[in-house]
């Protein structure tokens, strides 16, 4: 029998998320399961020390489109970049399992078919998105947003936003990255880029279902020290100025 593959690849990083893991999993399928849409989720569990990987276990038995493995540390990057090049879809929407903002496939898919987009960022920081998350945090992106404009003359508004993408435009991209941790979405961004793909910004309404799962300034040191990586790897390294 041919197998049949998915056209979508949802990909989701997860860390001790039994909370709400099972409550936003089957909303998300029930939601692309409305819109007849033909997918696999893909949830790339990091590290995680509660029951997630037990009850992922069960998802996956119960609904064989859904996905899963087990990275050993805690490293949002990545577990993404490992379910990236995992996924069989046509196209990858790269979703957080405290959004599952299917609001945004309903824009970006029809953009990415149209065949003249190579990747739609659902940003928070754009004209007309509304950012719900708490200040300090809203702050902190925006901090982050500004350092990628001076270290590397970013031109965008987020690169941590939902991302869709074809995949096969975005694979080589994916394989060049080189850092991990939160800044490997910036890194697969820029990159993408300078590579000349083509990238449009949509505005995105967040509102998160949780308070984030690790404390955002725990975050601050591994940020920095891999913005300085990525820094060198894109401008120093390779020799050129943007």
């Amino acid at each position: 029998m041919i197998e049949r593959l998915p056209t979508l690849s949802v990909v989701i990083p997860v860390f001790n998320e039994a909370s709400i893991l099972i409550s936003a999993l089957n909303e998300l399928v029930g939601e692309m399961d409305r819109r007849k849409l033909n997918f696999e989720i893909i949830v790339a569990e990091n590290g995680s020390t509660d029951a997630t990987p037990q009850l992922l276990v069960e998802l996956a038995r119960s609904d064989p489109r859904i996905r899963w493995f087990h990275h050993p540390s805690p490293n949002y990057g990545a577990a993404l970049k490992r379910g990236i090049l995992a996924a069989k879809g046509q196209w990858v929407i790269c979703d957080e399992i405290d959004l599952c903002d299917v609001s945004f496939y309903d824009q970006s898919l029809p953009i990415l078919e149209n065949g003249l987009i190579d990747m739609v960022i659902g940003s928070k920081a754009a004209v007309g998105a509304s950012d719900h998350r708490p200040l300090i945090r809203r702050i902190a992106t925006r901090a982050h947003n500004q350092l990628l404009r001076i270290a590397l003359r970013f031109k965008g508004t987020d690169t941590h936003g939902l991302k869709a993408f074809a995949r096969n435009a975005v694979l080589p991209v994916v394989n060049a990255c080189v850092v991990d941790r939160d800044v490997f979405a910036s890194e697969l961004v820029i990159r993408s880029w300078r590579a000349g793909l083509s990238i449009l910004e949509i505005p995105v309404q967040l509102r998160e279902k949780r308070l984030p799962s690790i404390h955002l300034f725990r975050r601050v040191p591994n940020v920095l020290k891999n913005v300085a990586k990525l820094v060198y790897v894109v401008r120093i390294r390779k020799g050129g100025l943007l």
